[in-house]
């Protein structure tokens, strides 16, 4: 197009409305448009999202030969905007909160506030003026909706660089203003696919959002010279930016860096989602979690180290209970080691059926009790190794009344009968008004929680150098195997009964685990060494006389038994031993609990845990 013509078309544009629409349809046939998407793989990443990305380029000849032929910089303070010399915005959004509040700051600071559909009619609702998208376009919103804002006249003028010459002049041969400000929100396709009763395969479809998040990429890209917002929570800090005079490109990326997270959790919802309609696999090849910050902790397991609590937002995880959506009612702010400690007390205590009471300390139970009473069972769990529980973590799987808030508050430890116990944290599914009144008159320091119950089936995640491993969550209870005794003496209903609680218990004891429990007790256990035999005789010695007849579980099998672990729980009185099998010295097992007249039981199921 020669000088003169350029000149030609800039005058018709400013004297016929909609000129850009029919010059833009005029050129079409003669110039080929072209979109290129570019698309990367999505990584596993706790600390921070990424995910796919989808970037739109459009090119046209006669730009892109200048682009090859010269590339001329515009100096800083020469820097230019939109053609027609006024500041844009544009506002798209699902979500309005607080739009009039953003509308009418825009406005009053000059700002030609140019939106789409819904955020529109909303915007001239609450008394500001506005310019719709399809007046810039030439083009009415089609395809149900699914192209809006899709055009060179929208992202043009996002992603024009205003210190490159040869982009604004390409701005001003097609009439595309910039863009100073970008707000865009998206569908809510998490909330919808998350919803009781689940969606539609297509309904979710349609929820995917393809516009916004290519205005918010193409925005955080160019965020040098274009302020990218996602978070209604943001708009007062962007007004205030705007009336300063002062650019501050920290802040700049700030909004940028936030942009990019808000898409790339965007996108892991929808690729979790659409894995599960598709193949639906627990190990898919590659995968995204979207971690949220919930606080930010004093320190980490140690003073030097520095830590966080992030809330994991994958679609998987919505209403599966759990410690990290745990109601803190009372008390200081949960601590790094807090938080292991609790989890672990929560998901022992919720393995059992019956009311129990459950005492944790560093993440292994070191008392256990099932009662009807629950009192009973807390003052029973207490006294499995009241050294331990001081300090620890006190965990019921039934509501925590007014009885039971007296007996925590009041209960002295049985070491000297004197000692109020102290706990760091009390955890319960819920709390009646009065027993919550009385804890909170404990301490000021109690951390009192109110979880919901884990959900089964969960992915379990932990890092190591460079990696990740994940499994299935161990999820197996007594009842879901067969105690097989391979003994000549058949254990007593109750002996089978101790032995099936001694095994849930040493599910939850570090390896290797011995636990001795009696009557719905857990009277000893030993945790965490190397050898089973050192573990045995720890659990032994805390369960003293009251050994003698109980049931002895092990979270794996005995590779020794004569002069070994199983010869030393015979001799000393165990009734019942349970374990997993499968040592290539089995048979020596079950020789030494032959000659001494126990019952030992196969499970068949090995419970490590490291």
């Amino acid at each position: 197009m020669s000088t003169a013509a350029a000149a030609a078309a800039n005058s018709i544009r400013s004297s016929i409305p909609c000129a850009d629409g029919l010059l833009s349809r005029a050129r079409a046939k003669a110039t080929t448009l072209s979109s290129s998407l570019t698309q990367s793989a999505s990584v596993l990443c706790l600390q921070g999202v990424h995910t796919s990305s989808n970037s739109i380029r459009w090119s046209c000849g006669p730009v892109r030969a200048m682009a090859e032929s010269q590339t001329l910089s515009v100096p800083k303070d020469e820097a230019q905007s939109s053609p027609s010399g006024k500041k844009q915005a544009l506002i798209s959004l699902s979500d309005k909160k607080d739009l009039a509040f953003l509308g009418t700051g825009l406005q009053e600071l000059g700002y030609t506030i140019v939106s789409t559909g819904g955020t529109a009619n909303a915007l001239e609702g609450a008394g500001v003026a506005v310019t719709k998208v399809e007046h810039l376009t030439s083009f009415p919103e089609m395809l149900d909706g699914r192209v809006k804002t899709l055009h060179p006249n929208i992202h043009g003028g996002i992603l024009a660089r205003r210190d490159q010459k040869h982009h604004m002049e390409a701005l001003s041969r097609h009439g595309i203003g910039t863009f100073e400000v970008v707000v865009v929100n998206l569908y809510p396709f998490y909330d919808k696919v998350t919803s009781t009763g689940g969606i539609e395969f297509e309904d979710g479809i349609e929820n995917i959002d393809i516009g916004g998040p290519t205005m918010i990429r193409a925005a955080a890209k160019n965020h040098k010279d274009v302020l990218v917002i996602v978070d209604s929570q943001d708009y007062p800090a962007l007004l205030e930016f705007l009336r300063g005079s002062q650019d501050d490109q920290q802040f700049r990326r700030k909004l940028a860096w936030k942009a990019f997270e808000h898409v790339a959790s965007y996108d892991s919802a929808v690729s979790e989602w659409l894995w599960k309609q598709t193949v639906g696999d627990k190990f898919p090849p590659s995968f995204t979690i979207p971690l949220s910050l919930k606080s930010s902790l004093r320190y980490g397991e140690n003073p030097h180290q520095k830590a966080a609590f992030y809330v994991d937002k994958s679609i998987s995880e919505v209403n599966t209970g759990g410690i990290a959506t745990a109601i803190q009612h009372h008390g200081k702010e949960m601590s790094y080691n807090n938080y292991l400690d609790a989890d672990a007390a929560w998901n022992c205590v919720s393995e059992f059926q019956s009311p129990t009471c459950v005492i944790v300390k560093h993440t292994n139970p070191c008392g256990v009790a099932s009662r009807d009473d629950i009192l009973e069972a807390y003052r029973l769990a207490v006294k499995a190794d009241p050294v331990s529980a001081f300090g620890g973590i006190v965990a019921f799987n039934i509501e925590v009344d007014e009885d039971l808030a007296k007996e925590i508050r009041e209960f002295r430890s049985p070491t000297d009968g004197e000692t109020r116990m102290f706990y760091e944290i009390v955890v319960a599914p819920k709390y009646t008004k009065k027993g919550l009144e009385i804890l909170r008159g404990k301490s000021k320091t109690l951390r009192i929680l109110e979880a919901k119950k884990n959900d089964k089936g969960k992915l379990s995640l932990r890092q190591v150098g460079g990696g990740w491993l994940a499994q299935d969550s161990d999820d197996v209870t007594p009842q879901d195997i067969q105690f097989r005794v391979v003994s000549e003496k058949i254990p007593q209903e109750s002996k089978l009964h101790d032995a099936e609680f001694a095994w849930l218990c040493v599910k939850h004891v570090k390896s290797n685990a011995i636990v001795i429990a009696k009557n719905n007790c857990m009277l000893g256990m030993g945790s965490g060494q190397p050898n089973r035999l050192e573990s045995l005789r720890i659990a032994m010695k805390k369960a003293g006389a009251d050994a003698k007849g109980a049931a002895l579980a092990s979270d794996a099998f005995f590779p020794f038994a004569w002069n070994d672990a199983v010869e030393e729980a015979c001799t000393a009185g165990i009734g019942v031993i349970a374990e997993p099998g499968g040592s290539i010295r089995d048979k020596d097992a079950v020789d030494c609990c032959n000659k001494y007249g126990v019952s030992l039981l196969f499970t068949d199921v090995r419970h490590f845990r490291h």
